[in-house]
């Protein structure tokens, strides 16, 4: 098996190394625009992934500082997988994708590049969005700038009732 190695990821993982979780500090950020925060609920959070693997990758990720779900109240439980079918509901009403990548990575040895806080991954999908331009070019194609996303999805998270 050949490694696949993604240098872009490093600065997302590495970011808020000195700092704390990137979660828990996306959590106190002021500017919800810089923190790229599209909804806040009672006991979890929902953001767009900084370094996406496409437009529109959040994240949903609880307030409480924990790595594992038996941690979370039984209302944080709950009000994670509301914020999942929320988030379905905004990307498929903003950019109709064909499907969706929805996961979480619990552990380092599973693949997490956070593995203290842990989040559910929601990353809309489209026939033909896959290619080799990571791979070949080490580039990303992403064809939104994160602002934008990040207007559409929180007005979105907005609109929900």
């Amino acid at each position: 098996m050949d490694p696949l190695f993604t240098p872009w990821r490093m600065p997302y993982l590495t970011a808020h190394g000195n700092g704390g979780c990137v979660f828990c500090s996306a959590l106190a950020c002021s500017d919800p625009a810089e923190a790229l925060v599209v909804h806040v609920g009672n006991e979890n959070l929902v953001l767009l992934n900084r370094y996406p693997y496409t437009n529109g990758h959040l994240m949903i990720a609880p307030k409480q500082h924990a790595s594992a779900l038996h941690a979370l109240s039984a209302e944080g439980r709950t009000e994670i997988m509301d914020l999942l079918l929320d988030a379905q509901k905004v990307l498929s009403a903003l950019y109709a994708p064909g499907g969706y990548n929805i996961g979480m990575n619990l552990g380092a040895c599973s693949g997490a590049g956070i593995t203290d806080h842990l989040h559910i991954h929601v990353v809309p999908r489209w026939e033909g969005d896959t290619n080799y331009m990571a791979v070949l070019a080490e580039t990303r194609m992403i064809p939104e700038a994160l602002e934008e996303t990040w207007r559409k999805v929180r007005n979105g998270f907005g609109g929900i009732a």
